[in-house]
């Protein structure tokens, strides 16, 4: 079995969230990611390296998943086919290395030609994972991507945004999944779920000087770990609530 996940706060993944040019939103996504994440992988032995799957449609670079990939001491290797996304997942790298954050942590980076197929893939991984992704994919080619996974590794962790919650696709400029359309791709032996409810609107944006103050501040320090207790409360909400209100649809499959 896999060691389980540390118990990690939300800000101190905060800093991962700034590397990528993001904010408090991501770090709480990241923080509800990995709530999901930690007791499914407990359950599992991750023996090969990590496939990180396709990279963020528009936000982030996935430092969160090379920092699951530190701490299980396992390779990764990023797939994408867009060679802008990887040379930002590239820098994102670099500028949370320079803080001191994600040092032992070294990716391959391959482009594909297309991603439902990841045809340039040979061999089998321990895990494969991605977020923000399934959603951007053609429709026809949703349940190809799925399949590949299946093919190339005995576990794997998809994210994608909610439909069910026109208030953060809109704004979000995303495209989303409901939850049954990700049911009927990935089938009903994986576990699907909602997941990622912040308790403030979407869209909030911070200047630099108040993105600076949550590194350190005090106040912003007890701020965030309310946020993390409020998170570990998320499945208790009502599934009317959930449906309506998450941000991300998820399944896990392993």
């Amino acid at each position: 079995m896999t060691k389980p996940l540390k118990s990690i706060s939300i800000k101190s993944l905060y800093p991962l969230a700034l590397a990528e040019g993001e904010g408090v939103g991501t770090a709480y996504e990241y923080f509800a990611k990995r709530l999901a994440l930690r007791q499914w992988l407990s359950r599992l032995t991750i023996s090969g390296d990590i496939l990180i799957a396709g990279l963020p449609e528009k936000y982030g670079a996935s430092l969160d998943f090379l920092m699951l990939a530190e701490e299980l001491g396992r390779e990764v290797v990023i797939v994408d086919e867009r060679p802008p996304a990887l040379e930002k997942a590239k820098a994102s790298l670099t500028a949370a290395q320079e803080i001191g954050l994600l040092q032992t942590v070294n990716p391959s980076y391959l482009p594909v030609a297309d991603l439902s197929q990841m045809s340039e893939l040979t061999g089998h991984f321990g895990l494969a994972i991605a977020s923000e992704v399934l959603q951007r994919l053609p429709e026809a080619d949703r349940s190809i991507y799925w399949q590949r996974l299946m093919a190339l590794t005995p576990a794997a962790a998809v994210f994608a945004p909610n439909a069910d919650n026109p208030a953060h696709t809109n704004l979000s400029g995303l495209a989303g999944l409901h939850l049954d359309e990700l049911r009927r791709i990935v089938g009903t032996a994986a576990t699907t779920n909602y997941i990622d409810m912040p308790p403030f609107p979407p869209g909030m944006t911070r200047t630099g000087d108040q993105r600076e103050q949550a590194t350190s501040g005090r106040m912003e320090a007890l701020v965030m770990w309310g946020l993390g207790w409020y998170a570990r409360l998320e499945p208790l909400c009502p599934l009317i609530i959930r449906r309506s209100q998450a941000h991300i649809v998820f399944a896990l499959s392993g």
